[in-house]
This record gives C-alpha cells, sequence and structure tokens, in this order.
C-alpha cells in the first residue's frame, strides 16, 4: 500500500505562481473580440429593427368661435320642419267650384273666403223655404181675427146663458169654436217655428258652398280649379277632396327621430341649436317641446318635437334640419374658454373599447391618447378633452400603430 501511495504522490503537479504565458498571445486580442461581437449584434439589431410605418398626419386646430357651443352639445340628431297647424281645406258639401280666390304663396286670414261652390240649386230651395214661411205666417194672421170674434161671441154666450137667454147648446158651439181658433193658433204658429228652421238650414246650406280659411297662415299649395268637383269625402273618379292646403307657419318646429338608447339624454325645454341645409351658417336657437312618449319599434326610435326660439321667414315646412342637443346651463357657471375646444379630422378618431382614442406624434413615435369628442360636423370632429391644439395626429391610423411605434409621414 505505501508503495502505491507514494507512486500516486509522484504524479501530483505543484501550482504555486501563475501559468506562464504562452508564446506569441498579445494581451489586446480578448477586448477586440468583445467589440467585435458588439458591433456584430448591434449590426444585426440593425437589420432586424421594426421598420418605420408610413402615416399620414393632420395638426389638431384650436377653435374659438364653436367653443361655448361645442363644450355644450350633448347629442346631434337630424330631423325635418314640419307645421303643427296644417290643413287641406274642403267643403262640407259635395259641389262644383266656380269661383278660387286664392294662389299659392297667399297670407290668409282667419274666415278668409278661399273658394266657392254652385248654390243655384240651394239658393232655390232656400227661396221656396222662405215663401213657405211667409204663407204660414200670412195664415196665422188670418185666424188671429176669426179668433178674437170667437172669443167675443163666447163672452157674450156665457153672459146670455146666466140670465136662460140662449140655449145650452148654442152656448157650447160657441165655447167649441174659440177653442178650436186657439189651437188652430198654436199650430200655426208651430208651423211658423218650422219654416224658419227650413230657411235657417238651407241658408246654412249656402254658407256651406262658400268655404273658408280654418286659420290664419299660407297657402302652400292649390289642388282645384273652376269647374271642378269636389267633395270632403274619395269618391273616386275626378272628385277633389280640397281646395287648397294651409300652413300656420307660427307653428313651425323640427321633429327629431332619437335613437332609444340616447333618449336619455333629452329632456323636455332643454336648450337646442337648429342648423338648416339650406343655410348651414345659420344658428337658429330653440327649445325641446315635448318628448312623444312612445317608440317606433322598427325604427328603435323616439320622436322628439323641438321649437324655434323666433320665427323667420326663412324657415319653411319640409326644410331638413340637423339638432345639436345641449347641456342646460347652470347658474354661476363660467362660459367655455376660446380655444377649449380642437377640431381634428373625423377619420383621426377610432373607437377603442367603447372610447374615443387618437394617435399623437411624438418624434416620429406615436402614443395613443383618450380623447372625448361631443360632436361631428362634416369632415371634422370637436374635442373637448385629451388635446390642446397644435398636436400631429395620425389620419385613417392602421391596426399595426402601437405606443412608441416609429412612424414616417407621408405627403397626403
Amino acid at each position: 500500500m505505501s508503495s502505491e501511495k507514494s507512486t500516486l504522490d509522484g504524479l501530483r503537479i505543484e501550482r504555486r505562481g501563475p501559468l506562464p504565458k504562452r508564446a506569441g498571445q498579445p494581451a489586446w486580442l480578448l477586448p477586440v473580440l468583445l467589440g467585435a461581437v458588439v458591433v456584430g449584434a448591434i449590426f444585426l439589431w440593425w437589420l432586424n429593427r421594426p421598420k418605420a410605418i408610413p402615416v399620414q398626419t393632420a395638426v389638431a386646430r384650436a377653435q374659438t368661435g364653436t367653443a361655448a357651443t361645442a363644450s355644450r352639445t350633448l347629442l346631434n340628431g337630424s330631423g325635418y320642419v314640419t307645421a303643427r297647424r296644417a290643413a287641406t281645406v274642403s267643403s262640407k258639401v259635395t259641389g262644383k267650384v266656380t269661383q278660387i280666390l286664392i294662389e299659392e304663396g297667399m297670407k290668409v286670414q282667419e274666415g278668409q273666403v278661399l273658394a266657392r261652390l254652385d248654390d243655384s240649386n240651394v239658393a232655390a230651395s232656400l227661396h221656396l223655404a222662405e215663401a213657405q214661411l211667409e204663407a204660414a205666417k200670412g195664415m196665422l194672421e188670418e185666424t188671429r181675427p176669426n179668433l178674437a170674434f170667437a172669443e167675443r161671441e163666447m163672452k157674450r154666450f156665457t153672459d146670455l146663458a146666466k140670465t136662460k137667454v140662449v140655449s145650452d147648446s148654442d152656448f157650447r158651439k160657441a165655447e167649441m169654436e174659440a177653442l178650436a181658433l186657439q189651437a188652430r193658433i198654436i199650430r200655426q204658429q208651430a208651423d211658423i217655428l218650422v219654416r224658419q228652421a227650413e230657411v235657417e238650414g238651407w241658408k246654412q246650406q249656402m254658407d256651406d258652398t262658400i268655404i273658408r280659411a280654418p286659420f290664419g297662415g299660407m297657402v302652400i299649395s292649390k289642388n282645384a280649379q273652376p269647374g271642378e268637383m269636389i267633395s270632403p269625402m274619395s269618391v273616386g273618379g275626378f272628385t277633389r277632396t280640397g281646395i287648397c292646403t294651409v300652413v300656420d307657419m307660427h307653428s313651425l318646429e323640427v321633429e327629431v327621430d332619437v335613437n332609444e338608447s340616447y333618449i336619455n339624454r333629452i329632456q323636455p325645454k332643454q336648450p337646442v341649436e337648429s342648423i338648416l341645409d339650406a343655410y348651414p351658417d345659420w344658428h337658429i336657437p330653440g327649445k325641446v317641446i315635448a318628448i312623444i312618449p312612445t317608440a317606433d319599434r322598427q325604427k328603435a326610435t323616439v320622436k322628439v318635437r323641438v321649437g324655434f326660439d323666433q320665427i323667420d321667414d326663412r324657415i319653411l315646412p319640409d326644410m331638413m334640419a340637423k339638432v345639436a342637443f345641449q347641456a342646460a346651463e347652470t347658474e354661476g357657471a363660467a362660459p367655455a374658454k376660446a380655444g377649449s375646444v380642437v377640431a381634428v379630422p373625423k377619420a383621426a378618431l377610432q373607437d377603442a373599447g367603447g372610447r374615443n382614442v387618437v394617435w399623437v406624434v411624438h418624434d416620429r413615435t406615436v402614443e395613443r391618447r383618450a380623447v372625448t369628442a361631443v360632436q361631428t360636423t362634416g369632415d371634422e370632429s370637436m374635442i373637448v378633452a385629451g388635446l390642446s391644439g397644435g398636436e400631429k395626429v395620425v389620419v385613417n391610423p392602421s391596426a399595426k400603430l402601437a405606443d412608441g411605434a416609429r412612424i414616417s409621414e407621408k405627403t397626403p
């Protein structure tokens, strides 16, 4: 055993000092190799780095004139101008039109004569009724003297009957004649009342041949001409059912169909601003008149009536109108500051989980930012929170964009 241990100890190498350097190995070789590795890694990263995404940008513009209005807008809608009081004027009887006294665009007053119908047959019947009334009055006047004579005779026979000078039958005969004449007088007076009623009825029919305006307004259509037949009900053929259409211009309002999902933003007497398509620069103040308490199940909308604060001659029925429902101003509330509303292209807005976002450019990179949009007019959207104006935003952002992504601006 001892001989084997000594043999193993003889093979052990003593390490008492640093290893001797190999001949020909320079000291700077290791740092050079490390530097080459770093440069190669950087070069590979440069080759494989994400390429810049080409985007189109636009500058967010601070608004000054519409700041106060846009900041109060809660909901936008569109509708048509309608008249609360409008009527297609017709006659109460069927007849032939003999005279038309109106034209389109004419202003009429309540009770003004608009047209006349042929009244020749009614006039003849009226004359006959008046003649029968006069005959009834003549018969009454003829009976009254006979009644007076019969009453005197009855009084004389009554006095004679007390002295037994006349018989009882003569007395009864005089009494019956007086009573008969009194009954005749009553019947003739009733006949006169009947004849008078007939005359009034024919006069009413004469008046029905004259068509008058039911209220003051403007004639917007003329539907009949002299010589045509007109009837209060549809009878087919060439018979008209109306003379003209009259509209009360002071009852004009806007009817808006609001999606039932947003009807909770609207209240009666809420301030509203309307813009007619015919006059895009004219902002018409108004208020909510009423919310019709029923929904259209097919369109899922609720009808809202919007009135104008002041009626203008430029407002006409059936005009297209855009309506902005605004938040009611509270007492002591500060007005919106100039520049607090920023306009961006509508195409710059994106919907992210029910919120509006835009992509803002910073030194060739983009940042996603949440904003609050209150109104869209044409191709622009009004932003009241999230932007201050002057920022560059991405228009029509692609799905490849992410926070910090490199971008390159391209000319539109």
